[in-house]
């Protein structure tokens, strides 16, 4: 049987109804402990803001705690949304990281805003100065900023020069997946939530992917949903958290995680459940056996160098066996 690719956690840091959001980081600093025994490869957690059901706001605070918390397993983000900062804000945090943590920091660049509107200008960004134009550029300075020290540059990320943190661009559609071919750098696709576009940004970002010094060949990343359970049933039973709250996104409603229900049928529409099912459509879900299967359908159909995973349970104690049961897998 062929081996699957390394496997790494996506944290959503998932605030789950009838709990708290600090209960929510103390599950993420629980669950760091046991992808690190696990030999799991990263652990990333996500910039996301005004919303209730994700803890993972403050990133660069978090991704500290997470790598204090562990030895051995590379943390990062997964990731920061670059048009909400400066690019030598981001290149002094993660410096900071760096040096405290060598070689375990990753930092992974979203274009998105990873929120609304009205968020985005009370976290005192120009929406004028953002966007798809100005996204090379940041990524291009910050790259600079982590870069071998210059001592004739008038600006220096201090911490941050010399640590040559490895950047990675995601991406949901096929500009993250040019970009990162034209510039040589790591690719994480994510088909977690937007699916539609995997194959053609894996086809464009490996069929014109320029080599580069530290990355000559093209290493792509695809991001799944996957719950684990003993049997297929339960399995399918816990996945109901994660499309409840995908339904609230096709409401226009965000909230914390729901808890499993036994049946969808009542809640959605016919239309509904096929945009929430298109939205999950990589999703694997069931018994290990079940799993085992889905994950190497979807390594081989994707040739994916890696894979990395979603768990939204409710339980935290569910979703840690999932882990576990997942690892058993590898």
């Amino acid at each position: 049987m062929t081996p699957l690719p390394p496997l790494s956690i996506l944290d959503l840091a998932p605030v789950v109804e009838g709990a708290t959001t600090r209960q929510a980081l103390l599950n993420s600093l629980d669950l760091v402990r046991l992808a690190d025994e696990l030999g799991y490869q990263r652990y990333w957690v996500a910039e996301h803001h005004n919303m209730e059901g994700v803890a993972s706001s403050a990133t660069a605070v978090l991704i500290g705690q997470l790598a204090a918390a562990s030895r051995r397993i590379r943390i990062g983000a997964g990731g920061i949304m670059l048009p909400n900062h400066a690019p030598l804000t981001i290149a002094e945090q993660f410096g900071t990281l760096a040096e405290l943590f060598p070689s375990r920091i990753d930092l992974g660049l979203g274009r998105a805003p990873g929120t609304d509107r009205p968020t985005m200008r009370a976290l005192r960004r120009s929406l004028e100065s953002t966007g798809e134009d100005a996204f090379p550029n940041d990524v291009l300075e910050l790259q600079a900023y982590l870069g071998p020290a210059d001592a004739h540059a008038v600006v220096r990320a201090v911490p941050g020069q010399g640590t040559e943190v490895p950047i990675w661009l995601l991406g949901s559609s096929l500009y993250s997946a040019q970009l990162s071919a034209y510039l040589g750098l790591p690719f994480a696709f994510a088909s977690h939530f937007a699916p539609e576009m995997l194959m053609q940004a894996l086809q464009i970002y490996r069929s014109t992917y320029r080599p580069s010094a530290r990355h000559p060949k093209p290493h792509a990343m695809v991001g799944l949903n996957v719950i684990v359970a003993p049997t297929d049933d339960e399995a399918r039973f816990l996945f109901t958290s994660v499309q409840q709250r995908f339904l609230g996104m096709a409401r226009g409603r965000r909230g914390k995680l729901p808890e499993p229900v036994p049946s969808m049928d009542a809640l959605w529409t016919p239309a509904e459940r096929l945009q929430v099912e298109r939205m999950l459509s990589e999703s694997v879900v069931g018994s290990p056996e079940t799993v085992r299967a889905g994950l190497q359908a979807t390594a081989e159909r994707t040739g994916a160098d890696e894979l990395i995973v979603a768990c939204a349970v409710h339980d935290h104690a569910l979703r840690r066996r999932s882990y576990e049961l997942l690892s058993a897998l590898a």
